[in-house]
């Protein structure tokens, strides 16, 4: 069981959750640069990952280029990649978007997190080179991830799926509205139609002599239309009275339902995007050292 477990089992974090989620943590680093992986998660993903950058660096230093300098910001919100001195950000990776981070056994100077970009949707290894400090950055990451996930599910998070739930039904509702009142209009034209077969300009009923038999009833004829007959010498009902469709009301009669309006704050298409995208890189949770990271706590495994 390693080290990044026991700290993640016994909540004894190397910093307080204020120094995270209101400020942040920053590092010093050497940044060797990022390469595309082909998976979001794995130690020889990451090993190829470092193997291909070291040997680009070797030829760039034997060019006389230098490895540069760079400062790591951890906090609950991420990990931004900035110039030391100009403070300028080179690239700020969502914590939702890092699935693996690790500092490497072999070489304790260097550590590495896979991070899926935000333009490309490629994921990205980046590994950097610290002299003392690439065992507790890693840790570092670790627990902002799991502060960020906790943030997240009190921010309503754990509601999302619900939410897409209930949109779902709310789209299927309008649709069958959109039904009901197609089906409201062929039926009212439908009346019209028969009113105008069946009834005289002034709009009654016309009487149609037919025989009847020993009960006085008109013998049933499966050609004979469905249509109310009137015996002899008895007076015409009135005309059927046609209203016109209420569209905000259904067959029944009922107010549409909006599940909307009892249910938690709607949010805007963008948001509710990010509140997804949130929610799925959350679920792959984080690999740290071999430890994951995830919403269900009996995912956790060595």
């Amino acid at each position: 069981m390693n080290r990044a477990f026991n700290r993640k089992r016994d909540k004894t974090w190397m910093h307080t959750p204020e120094a995270l989620a209101k400020h942040y943590i920053p590092y010093n680093a050497k940044f060797l640069g990022n390469t595309e992986v082909e998976a979001p998660k794995g130690t020889e993903v990451v090993e190829d990952a470092v193997r291909k950058l070291k040997f680009q660096r070797h030829i760039k230093k034997s060019e006389g280029q230098k490895v540069p300098k760079v400062e790591l910001q951890i906090s609950i919100y991420g990990v931004k990649i900035l110039d030391p001195k100009t403070k300028d950000v080179h690239h700020n990776c969502q914590l939702h978007r890092i699935s693996f981070c690790a500092d490497d056994k072999t070489d304790k100077r260097i550590f590495t997190f896979i991070c899926k970009d935000s333009e490309s949707n490629k994921h990205l290894c980046y590994v950097f080179d610290s002299e003392k400090c690439a065992e507790e950055i890693t840790l570092t990451i670790g627990q902002a991830f799991d502060l960020a996930y906790k943030k997240f599910l009190e921010s309503g998070g754990k509601d999302v799926e619900t939410r897409k739930q209930i949109g779902t039904l709310q789209r299927r509702i309008q649709e069958l509205e959109t039904e009901n009142s197609e089906l409201k209009k062929q039926l009212q034209d439908f009346e019209e139609q028969l009113m105008m077969v069946h009834g005289s300009p002034a709009g009654s009923i016309s009487i149609q002599t037919q025989s009847t038999d020993v009960f006085d009833m008109v013998p049933f004829s499966p050609v004979t239309p469905l249509v109310p007959t009137q015996a002899n010498n008895a007076s015409p009902p009135p005309p059927p009275t046609t209203l016109p469709p209420d569209i905000s009301k259904d067959l029944f009669g009922a107010e549409p339902f909006d599940p909307f309006t009892c249910a938690s704050a709607d949010f805007p298409p963008d948001i509710q995007s990010k509140l997804d995208e949130m929610q799925e890189g959350f679920k792959m949770g984080l690999t740290l050292e071999g430890t994951i990271f995830s919403l269900d706590p009996l995912d956790e495994r060595c």
